[in-house]
Order: C-alpha cells, then sequence, then structure tokens
C-alpha cells in the first residue's frame, strides 16, 4: 500500500512541477475501447451459448419426442429382463404304472452370450477348473454362438462339488452362472434302453428344425425311442417372466415367487409371468416285470426279443442286447466315451429289435404252409420222401436237408413238426417265388409294421423285380430256380426283422386278426391327470384264408412243442399251458458243396443264428413271442428265452427292481 501511494505522489509530483514531458490531457484508461471488446466478447458467449442451448434442446426432442419409444423400451429392457420358463418333461410310465423316465433335480451351469465378453478365454478357465470337458471346447463355441445372444446356454449338469467350486468364483466368470434344473433319469438304467430312448443336448443342427421360441431355457431333446419319437407331447411349452434387475443382472423383484391357479398373470409392478405348460405323461404297453426277464433270459447273447399282445398289437417287451445305460447320455457324455460305444463291435447302440434283419430261416414255414394250402399246391394228406436232399428235375446239384440221413416220408404236419427242408423245397418250387414273396407280405414282411418310434427297418421280400433293382450287373439280375428253392427255408436274399417276425406270429395267433404295433396305449395331462387311452388300430389281415388253413398251421405249431420228435419239444417241456410254436435256423455263411458245418471249428460270429417264434396259450393266446440270438448255433438258445418270457407273462413274476 505505501509502494502504491509513493508512485501516486511521484506521478503527481511530475505533473506540479510540469517536468513529465507530456500533455496532461492524456487519459490513462480508454473506456470506450475497453466497452467495445467486452460487448463483442459477450455477443461471441452469447452466440456459443445460444448454439450449445439449439443443441440441447435438439437433443431433448430427439429423445423424448422422436426416439421416445425406442429409448423407452431400452430403458425398461436395462430394469427388466425376460427369463424363459422352461416347461416340466412329461414322464413315462408302464402299463402297471411302474415309472421308467422320471426327473431329477439337478445343478446346471449356464451362460448368457451378451454378457460375456471373452468366450473363449471364459472357456478354458472354465475347463481349468474342471467345469467343462476340453474335448468339447469347439462344440460348446458352435453352440453357444448358434443361440441368440440374450438366451441361456446349458454347458452342462453339475454334481453338488463342482456346484460348489463353481460357486465362490462365480465373480470370475460375469455371464455365467449356475441354476436349479431337472435332469432325465432312468430307474432301470440299461432295461428298456432302446424301447424309451434317452435325451440328449440340443445341437446347432436341432435348432434348424425346432421351433426355438419353444425350446428357450431348454438344454435337451429326445435322442432315440419313446423319448424321440413322442418329444413334441413330452416336451410342453415354455413359459416366461419378467424380473426386475439392476445393471449387474442381480435379480431385485422376481414376482413369479409364488405360482398362481392362473397361466398368466400380472403382478403389482405390472410384471407379466407367463407359467409352462408341463409335457404330457405317456402310459406304454411295455410290462417291466416281462422286461426285466427277457432281459435276463438273453443275458451273455447278442439279438433280440419281443412280446406282442396279439389281440391288441401293444409291444410288451421289447429288448435288445447289448443294451447301454441312456443315464451316462443325460448327465453328458463325452466325446471320447460315445467314440467308445459307438465303436463297440458289439454295437450296444443299435435297435436290433426293430432295425436288425436277419435270414428268418424255418420260422417263415407256416406262413410258406398257409400258401400252400390256399393254393392248393400240395395236398395236406399227400407225404413227400425226405432222403437228406433234394434235386432240381435235370439238375445234379444237391439241397440239403438240415438232417443228413432224411426225415423218411413227410407230410404237411410233419414237415412243419420236424422242420423237413426237402419238404419245403418242393413247396417252394410248386409255389413260385411270386406266390412265396405274396404270401410273405400277407403277414408284414418286407414292410414296416407302423411301431410308432422311429428306425424301423423294411427287411427284404425277394422277386425277380427286387433281383433286377439290387444288382448291376445283367447276369447277376437273373433269378434262378435255386433261388427260390432256398427262399422256401428262409435262407437266400430274405430278411425279417424280429419285430416283423413277432407281428406275424400274432397274425397267426389271431387267425388273420391283425393289430399295429404299438408302445405308446395312453397319456395324462399333468401330475394325476385323467388318463387318456388309445384305440388299438387293426389293419388288414391276410387274404383268401380259410379257417381250417389256420387250423392245420396251428395243430403243427403245437406238434413242434409236444411231439416227440417236434424241434421246440425239449424247451416247452412241463408248461401249463399249450404253445404253438416254430423254430428256426439262420446261416450266416454258405457252405461249399459237400461241406459239412462244424460249430466247433468256425469263429462265434460265423455261428449260425438262433430263432424262435411262438403264441400262447394255443387256443386263445395272450401273448406272441419272437426270438433272435445272433450267432447262437441250434434253435435251442432261442426257445429257452422264450420259455422264460412266456412262464413270467402266463405264470407271473413277483418282482421290480429299481436302480438306485
Amino acid at each position: 500500500m505505501a509502494v502504491n501511494f509513493c508512485f501516486y505522489e511521484q506521478i503527481v509530483g511530475y505533473q506540479g512541477e510540469g517536468n513529465l514531458g507530456m500533455d496532461s490531457n492524456i487519459l490513462l484508461k480508454d473506456h470506450q475501447s475497453e466497452t467495445r471488446l467486452f460487448l463483442s466478447r459477450l455477443i461471441i458467449a452469447a452466440f456459443f451459448v445460444l448454439v450449445l442451448m439449439v443443441l440441447l434442446v435438439g437433443r431433448l426432442i430427439q429423445l423424448q419426442v422422436i426416439d421416445y419409444q425406442r429409448f423407452s423400451e431400452l430403458s425398461q429392457g436395462n430394469r427388466l429382463r425376460i427369463e424363459p420358463l422352461p416347461p416340466t418333461r412329461g414322464l413315462v410310465f408302464d402299463r402297471n404304472g411302474v415309472l421308467l423316465a422320471e426327473n431329477l433335480p439337478t445343478w446346471q451351469l449356464v451362460m448368457i452370450p451378451e454378457e460375456v465378453e471373452d468366450l473363449e478365454n471364459t472357456l478354458v478357465r472354465l475347463e481349468a477348473l474342471g467345469l467343462t470337458n476340453a474335448a468339447e471346447h469347439q462344440e460348446i463355441v458352435d453352440l453357444v454362438r448358434s443361440r441368440r445372444d440374450f438366451e441361456r446356454v446349458q454347458l452342462r449338469n453339475l454334481s453338488e462339488a463342482d456346484a460348489s467350486r463353481f460357486a465362490v468364483r462365480r465373480h470370475q466368470f460375469p455371464g455365467v452362472d449356475i441354476q436349479e434344473g431337472l435332469i432325465r433319469h432312468y430307474p432301470f438304467g440299461a432295461i428298456g434302453a432302446h424301447t424309451i430312448g434317452y435325451v440328449g443336448s440340443i445341437s446347432p443342427e436341432d435348432l434348424q428344425r425346432i421351433d426355438r421360441s419353444n425350446y428357450a431355457g431348454t438344454s435337451q431333446i429326445g435322442r432315440s425311442g419313446i423319448e424321440r419319437s413322442y418329444e413334441q407331447s413330452l416336451h410342453g411349452e415354455v413359459g416366461y417372466r419378467q424380473q426386475v434387475v439392476n445393471a449387474q443382472g442381480r435379480i431385485l423383484l422376481d414376482p413369479a415367487a409364488n405360482r398362481p391357479e392362473s397361466t398368466t398373470e400380472l403382478s403389482q409392478n405390472n410384471l407379466e409371468t407367463k407359467w409352462p405348460v408341463p409335457g404330457d405323461n405317456l402310459i406304454l404297453g411295455l410290462d417291466v416285470k416281462l422286461q426285466l426277464v427277457a432281459q435276463e433270459a438273453m443275458a451273455g447273447f447278442r439279438g433280440a426279443a419281443i412280446a406282442i399282445e396279439p389281440k391288441t398289437g401293444d409291444v410288451l417287451t421289447l429288448v435288445s442286447v447289448p443294451s447301454f445305460d441312456p443315464n451316462r447320455f443325460t448327465a453328458g457324455l463325452s466325446r471320447a466315451d460315445f467314440t467308445i460305444l459307438g465303436s463297440d463291435p458289439d454295437d450296444p447302440l443299435f435297435n436290433r429289435a426293430i432295425a436288425g434283419t436277419y435270414p428268418p430261416g424255418s420260422t417263415v414255414k407256416p406262413f410258406f404252409g398257409i400258401a400252400a394250402l390256399k393254393e392248393k399246391a400240395i395236398d395236406p394228406a399227400h407225404r413227400e420222401m425226405c432222403p437228406g436232399f433234394f434235386s432240381l428235375p435235370g439238375d445234379t446239384h444237391r439241397y440239403r436237408d438240415w438232417k443228413a440221413g432224411g426225415h423218411g416220408p413227410m407230410d404237411l404236419h410233419d414237415a412243419l413238426v420236424q422242420s423237413c427242408d426237402v419238404f419245403f423245397y418242393q413247396v417252394a418250387l410248386s409255389l413260385g417265388i411270386d406266390r412265396l414273396g405274396e404270401s410273405l407280405e400277407n403277414f408284414g414282411f418286407g414292410s414296416t409294421t407302423g411301431l410308432d418310434v422311429v428306425g424301423e427297418g423294411h427287411g427284404i421280400v425277394p422277386s425277380r423285380e427286387w433281383k433286377k433293382k439290387n444288382f448291376s450287373r445283367r447276369e447277376d439280375q437273373v433269378w434262378f430256380p435255386g433261388e427260390t428253392l432256398i427262399t422256401g427255408i428262409g435262407q437266400g436274399f430274405a430278411l425279417v426283422t424280429p419285430l416283423q417276425l413277432a407281428h406275424a406270429s400274432a397274425v397267426l395267433g389271431t387267425r388273420g386278426k391283425r393289430f399295429k404295433p404299438r408302445l405308446v396305449i395312453g397319456s395324462q395331462k399333468g401330475v394325476g391327470g385323467q388318463s387318456i387311452w388309445l384305440e388299438p388300430e387293426e389293419l388288414a389281415g391276410p387274404t383268401n384264408v380259410e379257417s381250417e388253413h389256420y387250423q392245420k398251421i396251428h395243430q403243427a405249431m403245437l406238434g413242434v412243442t409236444e411231439e416227440t420228435a417236434g424241434t421246440g419239444r425239449n424247451a416247452m417241456l412241463g408248461t401249463p399251458y399249450r404253445v404253438a410254436g416254430k423254430t428256426g435256423t439262420a446261416q450266416v455263411f454258405s457252405l461249399a458243396p459237400g461241406e459239412e458245418y462244424d460249430e466247433e471249428s468256425i469263429d462265434e460270429r460265423l455261428r449260425d443264428h438262433a430263432l424262435f417264434i411262438a403264441f400262447a396259450p394255443a387256443e386263445d393266446p395272450e401273448i406272441a413271442v419272437a426270438v433272435v440270438v445272433e450267432n447262437g448255433g441250434g434253435s435251442g438258445a432261442a426257445a429257452t428265452v422264450v420259455r422264460k418270457i412266456l412262464d413270467a407273462f402266463l405264470l407271473g413274476v413277483d418282482r421290480v427292481p429299481r436302480q438306485p
């Protein structure tokens, strides 16, 4: 302050003395210039403020007027999340109410792709913790990328230990979480696995053919058997719920905590919930007690056993061995384990009962016998001499009988009882290949039976036309008389499925009444819902077959199991019921002329197949059975299995084991 005062005093002093040397009228400040400068700056600042205000107002108009709807929805989306509610898969029961497929609680590792910053890195870290399989890395990547970004994708089911291990590290994996879920479980494991089937993870290929919206939140789909064929009924309808979440996706409000009576409701917060519709429960014609008996009887064999109720077409048991445990698939079978299972030479995944095709051997002789009676190709009382071989007129080649010394004089009855090949060579020659084929087709051979699961085989009914279509070289397309002869004993090109054999046996037993085979006989809507039963579907039966023709064949098939020379007598000794049956032995390879079949000296997989068909009680059949034992040698192996199945069904079995 003193300095400023001195400075002022000096200036005044200089002016007073007149020594400043300057015009005393010069001012120290130019107010006019400063005013102009201030005004110009103010105008510029006001201009910029005005421009900014215009931009701000324009932006507000765009946000609140022009794009109001869009940003309102986005804002609501930040607050609300739509969570799919997968339906509960329907249960599967046998004819007596025994549970065959159920749902058990489990933990699921899930991912929401849009919340995952680095998919590859996230999967690598999950693999390091043992929560996902490194061998399935690319498969998981493809699955995640095939789904919409907001959809939850199930990576795998977790054990309690795995779920706990992830829970403490959840914060390290944004977009990955664990949730409660249900896993399919089959209480009887491998018992009936080919019939019931199994469920597996939904693949990118599945997403191309299914209604993706109805599978939101669902990770598995039917892969085989009933699970696949009735997928639409078992799956149900998906629901959804709206949840209030924060910016981190944590649920703040879930109005769906308590389920109401109505399917769709609005909560007090206007949050909508649509409850899923559970899948239908299915009731099968299978009898799990009988299934177990048949499975145990076939233990150690490769082959199939099928039992049908002749008066309805209900499949009582359907066994294909070796089998597999479907629970391994629902739990998540690794690619390596699946490769091992698929490369097994015994092919446990293959359903031999409906898709396996085999030469029928002598099991077709009753059907050819009916054709011979119908066409009057033979006189039932006429006896033909069986010397142990048969030769075509003008040909020295000998078509051998299974009994080297021959059977002696044979009529139709004796020829069926003792399964004389020579007699049926003559029958085949008399009928010709066209009528032989027609007689097989009359009983359903050569086409699918219509069973309500996918994968059924057609088999082959040979004919001239069939051979022309299936052989490329012209010289191979010619039909030879010798091929007609071997067709007459169920060899050559003829192939049948075990299901076709059981179905045809049922038609024989009912004297021509034919019903479409079926596995599903009823359904239920939800737990405890009313059962809806399906009516049996009757099909057109064999044409122009008279009752007396069936009677003659029935008597001969009874002779197979009751007469001293019957080929199936030993297996059926002592039954309190009467069995009409027919044995069969099918060659796997052809013997050279003069060569003898020696079972002990050849490879096990080259031995003859053993077959047996039967229906019982013979006078009023309640069950028809067909069994094929691959490489079983003589027909005795198959006949023994049939005996156990018939005893269990007709005499009762008091046990229903359940796997833990």
